[in-house]
């Protein structure tokens, strides 16, 4: 294993020399099989035994020369972790325990300390990771995005059966490209609710890595149109996925068995048994559960020169992980945050893609009410009257939302003067109806950045003729009053099962992203717009 990690990395960050000359039928060699395929035929590392590529100590270049680190390796790793919203949060709290961060209870007396690393999660599917400067006293500079992308879920009852198949109910989460879900080897995870022996209750993940379901397309013999008039599925009774054929003994319509929970009367017998053995429990202890359709084929590289990600949840993934490594490496030192003013935050929420109006939802008070806590704990008394009004007037929020890149298929879905491009760096959005929150102030204050480091940036407005999208940013800028700019990595594919985007595009997102941390409170200072 560590062998091939250490493969991945020199193959991230070292120019790939041509593959020599093999005759036809020859089988390609290790070296040259691309690393998703490596990754995908050996066994899943236990949590305790895991490397992420993205820790192996850079060569030691000559600094003047030197390429700065990628974190694409580490992409790759946290993507394949996460196949839900629920994973992708369990697996940044893994990163910041291990970094340092003190995890947090909202419910607890909270003690904190200048200088001090803290997170908390909201249902498993929120975080909000937060690092206080030394010299705390302005206000929080703050990167927001989203765990959740279009998927399908299972309904509360998704036993059913056609035809002599055994198949799955499930309903659509989010703005999907449905018909992209067809013929793919689909799979399950989420979260399972377990009753104890002693009565107590308590959730656990769950990820079922080898294909188990599947939503087979209709042959083109019997739907001879198909090509001319397009595919039209019926969410309802064309996108049901396939489990099994074999029926149970009794179904779950005409069980007389009163003594079944009502785990055992809503799905499959078959299904509860295949997550029990996966879980180590029986298959009575679970007594609920919240899962995900996945796509089972693994986040990889690819393209002519391996330029590009391929990868389903990139949306909003990428941006999770880029802001998530952004904070840790700019705080991991004390020297880091001794001259610090403010406080450096990441808050990942969950349900953006059905408009964050939920409990772990951007629209909930979850992060104001996190600025008020540390208002009140490390800087209520340094700054006096009206601590945290001055605290939020001081502070600066990047929504990062993956971008539409231009399709070159499709040049004229993009406005004329406004077509972002892989590889050429973060796209700024801007929209006059505040469908995005950026200003000509928060775009000025997050392009010095760029500016000062040399990092290329975009910008991005819809056509007049066109809709246009949301993001976070609208939301919490109204409901929290903060300054926000909104931005993203552009991408392809937007809401697809396989999504793809520059692998440069991560590199520079992370480095304007830690730029941010580092430098924004000394930029902001020199600009003032209200005398």
């Amino acid at each position: 294993m560590a062998l091939l990690r250490l493969h991945l990395h020199l193959h991230l960050s070292l120019p790939r020399p041509p593959l020599p000359a093999r005759p036809h039928c020859a089988p390609p060699s290790p070296l040259s099989t691309s690393p998703w395929l490596w990754r995908s035929r050996l066994p899943a590392a236990s949590s305790s035994r895991r490397l992420l590529c993205s820790t192996h100590p850079a060569s030691p270049l000559d600094a003047s020369t030197a390429a700065p680190p990628s974190i694409v390796a580490g992409l790759l790793d946290y993507l394949n972790e996460s196949w839900t919203h629920f994973h992708a949060t369990a697996e940044a709290k893994r990163q910041l325990l291990d970094a340092g961060f003190k995890l947090l209870s909202e419910s607890d007396d909270w003690d904190l300390q200048p200088g001090g690393r803290y997170f908390f999660t909201r249902n498993m599917s929120c975080l909000v990771a937060f690092a206080i400067g030394e010299k705390v006293g302005n206000g929080f500079n703050i990167i927001a995005a989203h765990t959740d992308s279009p998927c399908l879920k299972l309904k509360p009852r998704s036993a059913t059966f056609k035809s002599g198949h055994q198949m799955v109910n499930v309903q659509t989460y989010g703005s999907g490209l449905w018909h992209t879900w067809f013929d793919r080897d689909l799979t399950l995870a989420g979260r399972v609710i377990l009753k104890a022996a002693d009565g107590s209750f308590k959730h656990k993940l769950v990820k079922l890595t080898r294909p188990l379901i599947r939503v087979p397309t209709l042959a083109i013999h019997l739907n001879r149109t198909v090509n001319s008039d397009g595919f039209k599925p019926n969410l309802e009774t064309h996108l049901v996925p396939l489990l099994a054929t074999k029926h149970e003994e009794a179904t779950v319509t005409n069980s007389d068995d009163k003594s079944s929970s009502s785990a055992k009367a809503a799905h499959h017998p078959l299904l509860l048994q295949i997550l029990s053995e996966e879980i180590g429990c029986e298959s009575d202890e679970i007594i609920g559960m919240e899962l995900n359709v996945c796509d089972t084929q693994p986040s990889c590289l690819g393209g002519g020169n391996n330029e590009f990600i391929y990868s389903g949840r990139l949306d909003n993934l990428a941006s999770c992980y880029c802001a998530l490594r952004s904070l840790i490496d700019s705080s991991k030192a004390a020297e880091q945050l001794s001259s610090e003013k403010a406080i450096r935050m990441v808050a990942m929420f969950d349900n953006e893609e059905v408009g964050s109006d939920s409990m772990q939802g951007a629209g909930a008070p979850t992060m104001f009410q996190a600025m008020r806590r540390i208002v009140d704990s490390v800087m209520h008394q340094s700054m006096g009257e009206g601590a945290l009004e001055r605290a939020i007037h001081s502070s600066f929020l990047v929504s990062a939302d993956m971008a539409h890149a231009l399709h070159p298929n499709y040049p004229d879905k993009h406005e004329e003067c406004h077509r972002p491009e892989l590889q050429k760096g973060l796209v700024i959005k801007h929209n006059a109806n505040q469908r995005y929150a950026t200003s000509a102030v928060t775009a000025f204050l997050f392009k010095e950045i760029a500016r000062i480091h040399n990092l290329p940036v975009q910008e991005f407005v819809v056509r007049n003729d066109m809709g246009c999208g949301s993001t976070i940013g609208p939301i919490l800028a109204s409901g929290v009053g903060i300054r926000t700019v909104d931005c993203g990595i552009p991408q392809l594919s937007m809401h697809s099962i396989r999504e793809m985007c520059g692998k440069e595009d991560v590199d520079t997102t992370y480095r304007h992203f830690k730029a941010f941390f580092e430098m924004f409170s000394d930029i902001d200072r020199k600009l003032n717009v209200d005398f």
